[in-house]
């Protein structure tokens, strides 16, 4: 594949913190890369330098030419004001393309995201919508590299899926941070990890998230085995050159040589086995033994006259692990806080364990004030905690969610969202719970939390309530999945995908069209104004456009049938299984499309014969 952009040898420093040391890295044509790395490993600063939006200390750069490279920040920077079509124009102001060309681009992209009303001002749409305003402006510069700093924050399953499908039909390259390890799996060709702990600064690998996770855990077991063994050879070589003057004189020098080289080895090795910290999170249980700690019978909800939810029934008991699963606004967050009792059902009952203990996870960070100190947000009773009956220094107790002790005196509002988030998390650890409830607790933590988080509930004794877009977690943790339709249903299914399965019946129920609905929308294509045809519309022509209707129904339903496969867990998994499905992918599509203009083709003639 063509070389479209290179780094080579860059260094970057902040302060006296170097960020970057002979950092190399290569982007070609078409590729999809996922850039992964711990909070602070600086995957958005090497974002900004390819963007151009910051620049490299030292090391060369290379961008080919006439190449077109695309940068989408974490942080949405769109008007309010401007409607979503607005927003996609205005982002071809400075192409050098006409009017009719930018109304093409513009019109072919909103018909790509799904926007039901494109007239809607930016302001009234949801995180989820926003996000897709701001990726679909980015479509419409038609780029060559398209660099994505978190693209799935805010949206739900659906959008995820969307963006994923996107990118893996794209003819472009890209580059995408991201904490999503399904989304890497799915999308991604090649896996970069950013990381003090790699002899080069990164780690990569050809391949899904799965095969390179198992590909960095052997790596960093060998690197480990490694320093073992040269600590060995290295006592034995200070043993002997710990001998007498008399005696090392009859050594040869280049064994000298070779043991400070040795030395030097050594020190890098041990030096980078020791930048693997990870956040140490352990939730604290009463290790109540209520066998029932909270029963919903017949609850329900609506909300300015929108039904959410009705009728839910379920007991959570300890080992419970449920996960919430719908869209943006299909009650997931209302529900938490009727279990929370910060808010009454509209009908039903919820029966709750005497003295039963909750503890929130906020998912909007509501709890954090701005203006406090790290200190103050880590232990607001003063120097020390009390974690499980322990007494800990704030000092101990801050490094176990890897903050340094001159981060204490920091204003909360210095910190990243996943400083923040490991705050919360710290907060949640020292209240001894019955039920944990969890609303995004995912968003912003590093992959290497992420695993840590997945171990520790597991691991906790009573009841979790988790609402997460991380699929990955979801399909670990979760013994059972309460799914909202955003329509006021809700059912209970065993698990992640047995959950996932049913939103892609209900998406592919919603796109395959009756007979009726086809007619018409064959019926709205536009159609030719000039009578340019003058071949004869025979019997055999009007045979075929009779025909052609059940056949575009039934390549439009093989087409929704392989999308569904995209998505199989047992698919994502098999490398091989998901390049075949991609092949039918593309060619069921070809085939839709051909019998599309085939069908336009047939009716031209015919309003041509009269």
């Amino acid at each position: 594949m063509t070389l479209l952009f290179s780094y080579r040898s860059i260094y970057k420093t902040y302060g006296e913190e170097a960020l970057f040391e002979d950092l190399s890295l290569n982007i070609k044509a078409d590729e999809r890369l996922g850039l992964i790395g711990g909070n602070g490993s600086g995957k958005s600063t090497l974002l900004r330098l390819m963007a151009g939006e910051a620049t490299a200390d030292l090391g060369e750069k290379y961008l080919k030419q006439f190449t077109k490279l695309v940068y989408l920040p974490q942080e949405d920077r769109l008007n309010p004001d401007k409607t979503v079509e607005q927003t996609l124009f205005d982002g071809l102001l400075d192409e050098d393309i006409d009017e009719q060309e930018r109304y093409f681009r513009v019109k072919r992209i909103l018909g790509k995201c799904g926007f039901e009303d494109e007239h809607l001002k930016c302001s009234q749409l949801s995180g989820g919508w926003h996000k897709r305003v701001a990726i679909a402006r980015s479509l419409c510069l038609e780029p060559d590299i398209l660099l994505l700093d978190e693209p799935t924050n805010h949206l739900d399953i659906k959008g995820i899926l969307w963006l994923e499908e996107i990118l893996k039909n794209s003819k472009f390259a890209s580059v995408v941070v991201s904490h999503d390890r399904a989304f890497l799996e799915n999308v991604c060709q090649r896996i970069v990890e950013l990381g003090k702990c790699y002899p080069e600064g990164l780690l990569t690998l050809n391949g899904g998230y799965i095969k390179f996770s198992e590909y960095r855990q052997s790596f960093l077991e060998a690197q480990l085995k490694q320093e073992e063994i040269l600590s060995n050879k290295m006592r034995r070589e200070t043993e002997w050159l710990h001998q007498g003057a008399k005696a090392r004189t009859t050594k040869a020098k280049y064994r000298i040589d070779q043991a400070e080289k040795m030395r030097l080895e050594l020190s890098m090795i041990r030096h980078r086995n020791r930048q693997t910290g990870t956040v140490n999170i352990d939730f604290d249980s009463t290790e109540r033994k209520t066998k029932q700690l909270l029963i919903c019978k017949d609850i329900s909800k609506s909300i300015n006259g929108k039904k959410l939810f009705e009728n839910i029934n379920l007991k959570l008991m300890p080992g419970t692990r449920l996960g919430l699963m719908g869209e943006n606004g299909s009650g997931k967050t209302t529900f938490m806080t009727i279990l929370e009792n910060r808010v009454a059902p509209d009908s039903g009952i919820v029966n709750r364990a005497e003295n039963l203990k909750i503890a929130v996870f906020d998912q909007n960070r509501t709890k954090l004030d701005p203006d406090m100190t790290l200190k103050d947000a880590l232990s607001p009773a003063g120097e020390s905690v009390i974690y499980k009956g322990r007494s800990l220094h704030v000092v101990s107790w801050a490094k176990k969610f890897l903050f340094t002790p001159s981060q204490l005196s920091l204003p909360i509002r210095r910190l990243s969202g996943g400083e923040k988030a490991r705050i919360l998390i710290a907060n949640l650890m020292l209240q001894p719970a019955d039920i944990l409830l969890l609303d995004e607790p995912t968003n912003d933590l590093d992959i290497p939390s992420l695993e840590v988080l997945e171990e520790s509930l597991l691991e906790f004794a009573g009841a979790v309530v988790l609402v997460s877009h991380d699929r990955f977690l979801m399909d670990r943790v979760c013994n059972s999945i309460l799914y909202f339709d955003g329509k006021g249903g809700s059912g209970i299914f065993a698990d992640y995908r047995q959950c996932l399965n049913q939103q892609k019946n209900e998406l592919k129920e919603k796109q395959l069209p009756s007979n009726s609905e086809l007619s018409s929308k064959l019926n709205s294509k536009e159609k030719s104004k000039e009578k340019k045809n003058t071949r004869i519309f025979s019997y055999k022509h009007k045979f075929e456009l009779g025909q052609i209707e059940d056949k575009i129904l039934k390549a439009e339903s093989e087409l929704t049938a392989i999308q569904a496969q995209t998505g199989d867990p047992e698919v994502i998994k098999n490398p091989d299984m998901l390049h075949q499905v991609c092949i039918l992918l593309q060619k069921a599509q070809e085939e839709v499309d051909s019998l599309y203009a085939r069908w336009e083709e047939l009716e031209t003639l015919k309003m041509s014969n009269g």
